[in-house]
Order: structure tokens, then sequence, then C-alpha cells
């Protein structure tokens, strides 16, 4: 399939994870791919290592600082002449008990995840309303069912789902499309690189399983490609769950 040939993608947290298996699944598909991570070495290595026929570039940004992704953003206009698909996946996951999170703590995870992801939406849109674009956010289950020490992660997440069927009736006579996707329980480092409360070890994140196993990132890669390509073209202010049967 070439889905994406000629078309330009945006994805933040494209250094790991499921923002990675995107961007190697969008690259694949013909599509160019700015790469965009905070940390530059993780993004080149991404760049570096995918294939097809078009651009791909690296970019460090901080998506919490609204400077650095406007620069970003111009960073990728500049280089690929277009931007066709803005895919948010970059993203901070703290656990802590709700009573003892300090106010740092909280600001932290809702300015990667909610402000972070607005930050990028309200700098792409412009562009995106240019090539009758989309835009693919991340949420969570989190956002729909309760996460123990997980407050703040929670609140970002319930925010990217408002937010984006905001952006989804805002833009929809403009031809703008904006749809979430919303993984449970799936293969990545995110769970282990993060400060757990005390007396709790990172596999006691895992409470509720998936009733058909747990997965890698490329099964939402492949969820996040069909929203963003003209299979998608009806799709808009969805979010689309991939839980395994967990929230059933």
């Amino acid at each position: 399939m070439e889905r994406f040939k000629g078309k330009v993608a945006l994805i933040t947290g494209a250094g790991s994870g499921i923002g990675r298996a995107a961007a190697e699944r969008i690259a694949a598909e013909g599509g160019s791919v700015f790469c965009v991570d905070l940390n530059s070495d993780t993004a080149a290595q991404t760049a570096a290592g995918l294939t097809g026929p078009g651009q791909h570039i690296a970019r460090a940004c901080d998506v919490s600082s609204a400077d650095e992704v406007q620069t970003c953003v111009e960073a990728c206009l500049d280089s690929c002449g277009r931007l066709d698909t803005l895919i948010n996946m970059a993203g901070l996951l703290r656990f802590e008990r709700c009573h003892e999170m300090s106010l740092e703590h909280w600001q932290q995870v809702l300015d990667v995840n909610l402000t972070g992801t607005w930050l990028l939406c309200r700098e792409a849109i412009p562009h995106l309303l240019q090539t009758r674009g989309n835009i693919v956010n991340a949420a969570s289950t989190a956002a729909q069912a309760g996460l123990n020490w997980g407050s703040a992660y929670c609140a970002s997440k319930g925010g990217i789902l408002a937010m984006t069927r905001a952006i989804a009736v805002e833009y929809a006579a403009q031809g703008l499309r904006a749809n979430t996707v919303s993984p449970g329980d799936i293969k990545t480092n995110i769970t282990r690189n993060v400060t757990m409360p005390a007396k709790l070890e990172p596999d006691d994140l895992i409470r509720i399983s998936s009733r058909t196993g747990i997965m890698g990132p490329e099964v939402v890669a492949s969820v996040i490609a069909m929203l963003a390509s003209e299979d998608g073209v009806h799709i808009t202010g969805e979010d689309v769950r991939m839980d395994g049967g967990t929230l059933a």
C-alpha cells in the first residue's frame, strides 16, 4: 500500500513506542515523516531506520514549550513543504498517590500530555487546513476508567479526548479531521520508566488485563495509519479504543 505517497506526517514521541511504530508504518506506505522527540538521539535513530521513498527527518522538541513547538512546525514546513497529518504521541506517565502529589509534578504531566498536544494542534492547524489534513491524538483507556495512582495522567488524557472532539467539530466544515486512539496495555517502555509510589513495583500497574493478551505498539500504529489515511475520510471526532477487550 502507498496510502501516504506524497504526504507528510509530523509525529511526536517518535523516538520510541507507539510514536516510532507509527513513523515506521507511514514511511513504509510511502509517506515523508518528520520525527519529533524530546531525545534527539532516539528521534535520529527512528528517522535513520525508516524505509520508503519519502523524506525522513529527525527533530528534538520539548512539546511543553510554545516556542520550541512553533519552531518545530516551521522546520517541518521548511524541510517538507507541506503538512498532511499531525500525530501526537508524546507523553509523560507519572504514578503518585493523589494526596501526596506535588503541584509541580501534576503540572508537568498536564504540560506535556495536554498542553503539549494543544500547542502542536494550534501551530499545525493552519497548515492542515490548506491540505485538508488530519490529526490523531493519543488518549488512553485511563481517560475512560480509573487508574490507580494516575490522577494527573487520567486528567490529561480525558482533556485530550474532549479537546480533540472540539477541534473535530470546529473545523469539520473546512475538511480537517481530528480523532484519538485510546490504547490499553501495550508493550512499550513507558510503564517501566516511571516513578512509583513507595512499596509498589512496576508489575503492580497491571490491575486489569487485556482479554486477548498484551500486544505491541504496531497494533496501535495500524489504526493510526487508517485514521490518517483516506480510508478514514468519513471519521472525525471519534476515539478508537484498543485494549483487547479490557473495558468491554
